[in-house]
């Protein structure tokens, strides 16, 4: 299909709870989804993309994690470990990377656009965007997730950048 323009901190999108895909097996919607999720993912340095932000609000991401790009509709994260600190940046927050705790291993479980059962699964890199990625589907932004003192800094730095655009 194609790679999707990633909507930016403010655009409400990001903010809401995503409604499950309950996708038809086959369904041209459902693929069309995942194929756009996939395009949007491949550019070099992007580990992950979720469907709000790309402006589409369903339960659906894709990763890139080594070269290795899947995706998963309707995921339910599973996490082990005591939470580790990790620099962490977002596509929908250019050029910013602050550091907040995320479990060291992460598991999703869901289903691609055939019915198919999907899990990923994974340590480091993987767990950090497994758990980004499904904060993008509740309607939270990594930024909520720093440390109160972080957090401070983190969104007056958001709001002097130059992509950045307050809601009205």
């Amino acid at each position: 299909m194609t790679e999707r323009q990633i909507r930016l901190f403010g655009d409400p999108v990001l903010r809401s709870k995503a409604d499950p895909v309950n996708a038809v097996p086959g369904e041209a919607r459902a693929r069309a989804l995942a194929e756009d999720l996939v395009d949007t993912v491949r550019p070099p340095g992007r580990a992950g993309v979720a469907a709000p932000q790309i402006g589409v609000g369903l339960r659906a991401f894709s990763v890139n994690i080594d070269g290795e790009i899947d995706y998963v509709f309707d995921p339910v994260l599973e996490v082990a470990g005591d939470p580790e600190p990790v620099d962490e940046g977002c596509l929908s927050v250019p050029g910013f990377y602050f550091p907040r705790e995320r479990h060291p291993w992460a598991r999703v479980t869901g289903v691609d656009a055939e019915g198919r059962p999907v899990v990923l699964e994974g340590e480091g890199l993987m767990a950090q965007a497994l758990q980004h990625e499904c904060d993008h589907l509740d309607g939270r932004l990594y930024v909520e997730g720093l440390a109160p003192e972080i957090k401070r800094e983190a969104l007056r730095a958001i709001r002097q950048a130059d992509w950045f655009q307050p809601t009205r």
